[in-house]
């Protein structure tokens, strides 16, 4: 989700400011930002076989596995934001920033280890380094995101929503992958307008009550998931048409494409989801284009 900054947090001149919003293109610095660090990671994965970590709960051969599949990730993520609405309208700030924490603490450990061992398999001689190295890297991340300032932290949060994307697109198979970007996409149009994120963000301390969730770039809020979910659709489309990259970039261009076309509604709105325009235009953008060359690779 993208919305302007909670306006009753900011002062009377801020919010006049707001009133003018426009689109500007360093807005989708930090989106071109997370989708280029994702694709750092994803040369770093694409040796290595699948990932063993068991990602979505319905096996790939199982029939109907990519609609089960969708649904797991759209129920999470909807109990997920309502149980943070809940804590926020009952003002449990302690409960919520502890689930953060837990949360961000072990996705930045999960992936320090998956990343260094990839990188490891390389020299095996380093292999000793692995724990330690995750767990410094795990700390340093909790600092930049719960102690240092935005600038910090809000690099540390562009970093693992690439990392985080390419690792789901890594581990979950194309066509369950597909579905689920699919139904989060048409998900995020409910949840903005009628659902738990929509009321998360009209709150009085809007997404900025879920530091390490989202982010603030100039004068707009942004959710983590929407970078997570970017970063998922270009991973998909990157190892799904290796050795051939010009799906994934055809992705990004469409990802580009649909978050100006979103900032546009901003404008106008407010308020407007993430996932839709970007999710879409990605999509159609990375699987024609996988499929019409598929024959040549």
């Amino acid at each position: 989700m993208t919305q302007p900054e909670n306006r009753e947090v900011l002062n009377k001149e801020q919010s006049k400011e707001l009133d003018r919003f426009k689109f500007q293109f360093v807005y989708l610095a930090p989106i071109l930002a997370s989708l280029i660090f994702g694709l750092g990671c994803a040369y770093i994965l694409s040796p290595q076989q699948p990932a063993t970590i068991p990602v979505t709960p319905i096996p790939e051969s199982t029939p109907g596995a990519p609609v089960g599949n969708a649904l797991y990730f759209v129920i999470l993520v909807a109990i997920s934001a309502f149980v943070f609405y809940i804590l926020l309208k009952r003002r449990s700030k302690k409960i919520i920033k502890a689930l953060i924490i837990v949360a961000m603490t072990t996705a930045a450990l999960l992936l320090s280890l998956v990343y260094l061992s990839a990188l490891f398999s390389f020299y095996p001689a380093f292999d000793i380094l692995l724990i330690p190295l995750s767990i410094v890297i795990t700390v340093l991340f909790d600092l930049a995101i719960f102690r240092f300032h935005s600038i910090i932290r809000n690099i540390a949060v562009i970093c693992i929503g690439g990392a985080l994307g390419i690792f789901f697109g890594f581990a979950i198979p194309l066509w369950s992958a597909i579905l689920i970007l699919a139904f989060l996409a048409v998900y995020d149009v409910f949840a903005v307008y009628r659902g738990p994120v929509g009321k998360i963000a009209e709150s009085s301390g809007g997404l900025d009550d879920l530091r390490g969730l989202s982010f603030s770039f100039k004068d707009v809020q942004m959710g983590l998931g929407d970078l997570v979910f970017y970063s998922m659709l270009t991973g998909a489309m990157f190892f799904s048409f290796l050795p051939s990259i010009l799906p994934c970039i055809v992705a990004v261009v469409g990802i580009m494409v649909g978050s100006i076309i979103t900032f546009f509604m901003l404008e106008r709105r407010g308020i407007f989801p993430g996932l839709p325009f970007p999710i879409m235009l990605g999509l159609a953008g990375g699987l024609i284009t996988g499929l019409v060359i598929l024959p040549l690779l």
